[in-house]
């Protein structure tokens, strides 16, 4: 286990440049168009790709050769700072890789996650399939079935994915069914469905208030067949974590002591990634009204001479700080499996709150400028908000909190 610190070693700060160059030279300069026509945004994806910014390669350096986990946040505030539909376009695919590396083998690891992202030449995508039209919040009530034919050795998936990020357009879809429903979150499992598998549809694709270049959509398995080795972590597995979650259904008492459920695995370990990026936009809104209020004059003189907006810069920059604290700390005991009062949710929270707060603070700070599309922060404050909603609500951070540092089941 490394010593925490907050000094970024020199490969660290390289790739900070790095990430920011291409953030500032590459992805700022589209991000108006791409918000305004509200697609994918391939050509930046394939830019990233050739720079090696989108890989495999890149993702295993970050998430795993990296033993303090701020490659990957300090990476994540560069890229969103510049753009954060843009920046989802180009990490979506690291939820996927991430569920698949949180619950598969390592054989099933070295086989799918390199065909969450393909090759420069053939870029591909990955999506995790996990909120369900009635079960966003609620992880523990999906409808989605996975059915083991037992004849063939195919599992037969069939339900309705919503709010899915790269959602029917991806390569590699990873989906999270339930096995038994009646063990609710302790009753599923996740599955790999390959490329170009029959019956998975895209659905509807959703028209949203921010991060507009990122495709978001629901996904549609009417009857999906996957092999047998599909099923992430293997069916040896599986069978015995039932097996334990079954005894701990007719034993109550047993029930705290067993595992918990695959998708909120993935969330908990990926939320200070997921937080980052929020840090991102919101010094991107602190950066530009700071500047802003220092060359707009009013009554003779720089506004940012008046108490009233040098005071709101000054909390601007420490609610910033404040978070990124929390998301470094969270990375750092996540990558050393520290946990201990739910972190990760700490930082999410956090960082959620003072993304919405501070990009609300730089519209005000620009006054009527602040409120029309000539200028970036009103993009900024509607991308902000869904951070207080995905990967897991305000309030269910909230709630994981508490019976983090309670030891109670709170409702």
């Amino acid at each position: 286990m490394s010593d925490f610190s907050l000094a970024l070693n020199e490969d660290q700060l390289q790739i900070q440049k790095w990430v920011h160059d291409f953030a500032e030279n590459v992805v700022r300069p589209a991000a108006p168009e791409w918000d305004e026509r509200e697609e994918f945004p391939w050509p930046v994806v394939e830019e990233a790709a050739k720079i090696g910014l989108y890989s495999f390669d890149f993702m295993a350096q970050a998430l795993m050769g990296d033993a303090t986990g701020l490659t990957l946040p300090i990476t994540l505030e560069e890229l969103f700072w510049g753009d954060a539909g843009i920046g989802l376009a180009i990490f979506g695919s690291g939820l996927a890789a991430a569920g698949i590396a949180g619950n598969g083998t390592p054989e099933q690891m070295l086989e799918w996650v390199p065909q969450c992202y393909g090759t420069p030449d053939k870029i591909q995508l990955g999506a995790f399939c996990v909120s369900e039209p009635d079960a966003g919040s609620d992880v523990s009530s999906l409808r989605t079935r996975a059915v083991y034919d037992e004849a063939k050795d195919e599992w037969v998936l069939n339900g309705t994915k919503a709010w899915i990020t790269n959602g029917g357009i991806a390569d590699v879809h990873v989906v999270v069914a339930a096995v038994d429903p009646e063990l609710k979150g302790r009753g599923q499992a996740s599955f790999i469905v390959p490329p170009n598998t029959k019956g998975l549809s895209q659905g509807q694709k959703y028209s949203k208030l921010g991060i507009r270049a990122s495709h978001t959509a629901e996904v549609v398995l009417d009857d999906v067949r996957v092999p047998g080795h599909c099923l992430l972590g293997g069916k040896e597995k599986l069978d015995a974590k039932l097996a334990r979650a079954r005894e701990a259904l007719a034993n109550p008492e047993k029930a705290a002591h067993q595992g918990g459920q695959p998708a909120m695995a993935t969330f908990e370990a990926t939320r200070p990634a997921v937080a980052a990026q929020a840090i991102g936009i919101a010094r991107a809104a602190y950066e530009y009204s700071l500047e802003y209020a220092k060359e707009r004059k009013a009554f003779g003189k720089p506004i940012i001479m008046n108490q009233g907006i040098a005071f709101m810069l000054s909390d601007m920059i420490t609610e910033i700080d404040a978070a990124r604290l929390l998301v470094h700390r969270a990375a750092w005991l996540s990558r050393n499996g520290q946990y201990k009062n739910a972190e990760g949710s700490q930082s999410k929270l956090k960082a959620g709150r003072v993304a919405v707060w501070v990009t609300e603070r730089a519209i005000q700070i620009l006054g009527g400028y602040g409120y029309v599309k000539e200028y970036p922060v009103e993009r900024w404050h509607r991308d902000a908000k869904i951070y207080d909603i995905f990967e897991g609500t305000e309030q269910i951070q909230q709630l994981v909190i508490a019976r983090a540092i309670s030891g109670l089941r709170i409702e």
